[in-house]
Parts: structure tokens; C-alpha cells; sequence
């Protein structure tokens, strides 16, 4: 059954956009690939449907438009790219949509390591956007799985992902999104100060990955009646 809600993938032509995308489409969600350039994001749709087939319900657009006509918005951009994309599409926003954030202020953004963070002045990057844009609901999400093991199709994801926000109800809302991916749950981490936890971990988990040779090295919750949380 495909689902009425539309999510708009910002920064959809990138490793991580691009993974959650294929997982989506994949689950019947209506997703949309946005791109600074257009022609980029109809790219990454021909090689989407090149994967999963032509059946699939996703288009490709410029990153404003495919802001405007969704109910969920999810940011996969890198952080020093991050203001400029906020300025860009967060007047074409609906009032009261829900906004993934996925970005990691990673300090390789900036010529530093990938397995060191830059500490925003909020205390996290989602804490910072939900001060820049009050009137939309963020959630913080996605921010520990690897796009590797997103675009991995053919193989399940062995991770959870802490799911934070100020709004309980767009929390309910990306966890249950989250579930749409084969094994991954989604983990209430509580409100969107803790979101910085996520940020530290992913760089903890691109050192893990390095040191063990891998890439898809994820985090489980152990011990939770988690049917029961959800």
C-alpha cells in the first residue's frame, strides 16, 4: 500500500539522502530527491528506478520546491553547507511540517578529522535549527546509520537510531518511519537536547570503522519491551 504523506529528501543526491531514499521508495513511501540543481535530482531518480525498478512512485526537484510540497522534510547536507540550504528552502517550509535533521557537524567539513565534531553554540545541530525555524517540528534522526549501509539494499541494517525531538507526536511519527527500513528500530531518545549524543556517536562510529576495516558499523539498545515503548 503506498502511503498518502510525501517526504522531501534535502541534499537527496548525496550518499546518505540518496540510501534513505532507496529504503523509502522501497517501502512505498512518495519521496522526493531534492538537489541544488535540478537535473541533479531527476539524475538521481533515473539511477533510483536503474536499482528498484520504474513502479516507484519519486520525483526529482530543485530543493525549495520539494520542500514546499511535503509533509516531512529530512536534511541530509553536510554541515558547512547546512546554513545556506536553511536559508534557501525554510520559507517554502509548511507550516507545522516535520523536519528530519540528519546533518553531523562533522570537523572534516572544515578540513578536520570525520571522527571529531565541531560543537555548535546550540549544544547540537538540531537544537540550532529549531531556533532558526520555530514554527516547524524537529526531529532528530538517521544520524548514526551509515549510507553504506542504507544503499545496501539486498541486506538488512544492523543499527538502531536514537530518535530525539520536543515534539512527542513527530517523535511517534519518525519512529514508526524508521521501522519502514528492515531491522532497524527506533529508539526514543528523549528530547532534542539529547541529540547531540547522536552527533558524538556517528564520529565514534566512523573511527570504529576505520580501525575494524568496515563500513557499516551501527549501535543496538539492548534490554528494552520495546513493542510496548512504541
Amino acid at each position: 500500500m503506498v502511503s498518502d504523506r510525501v517526504i522531501a529528501i534535502i541534499g537527496g543526491t548525496g550518499d546518505q539522502g540518496f540510501g534513505l531514499a532507496l529504503r523509502w521508495v522501497k517501502a512505498r513511501e512518495n519521496v522526493i530527491i531534492g538537489s541544488r540543481v535540478r537535473e541533479r535530482a531527476e539524475a538521481a531518480v533515473k539511477r533510483l528506478k536503474t536499482i528498484l525498478g520504474d513502479q516507484y512512485n519519486v520525483e526529482g526537484l530543485e530543493n525549495r520546491e520539494a520542500a514546499s510540497k511535503a509533509n516531512i522534510v529530512v536534511l541530509t547536507v553536510p554541515f558547512n553547507g547546512l546554513f545556506d540550504i536553511l536559508k534557501s528552502v525554510g520559507g517554502a517550509l509548511r507550516q507545522e511540517c516535520i523536519l528530519i535533521d540528519v546533518t553531523v557537524p562533522l570537523a572534516s567539513t572544515i578540513g578536520g578529522k570525520p571522527t571529531q565534531t565541531i560543537i555548535p553554540w546550540h549544544g547540537s545541530v538540531s537544537k540550532m535549527i529549531a531556533e532558526i525555524l520555530p514554527n516547524v517540528k524537529v526531529v532528530s534522526a538517521f544520524k548514526e546509520i551509515s549510507a553504506e549501509a542504507l544503499q545496501d539494499i539486498q541486506s538488512p541494517i544492523e543499527s538502531d537510531t536514537i530518535v530525539c525531538s520536543d515534539d512527542d507526536d513527530a517523535k511517534r511519527v519518525v519512529i514508526k518511519l524508521a521501522e519502514k527500513i528492515p531491522n532497524i528500530r527506533g529508539i526514543d531518545g528523549g528530547g532534542l537536547e539529547n541529540s547531540r549524543i547522536s552527533e558524538y556517536l556517528t564520529a565514534f562510529l566512523i573511527g570504529v570503522n576505520i580501525r575494524y576495516g568496515v563500513k557499516k558499523a551501527g549501535i543496538r539498545i539492548t534490554q528494552l519491551e520495546y513493542n510496548d515503548k512504541v
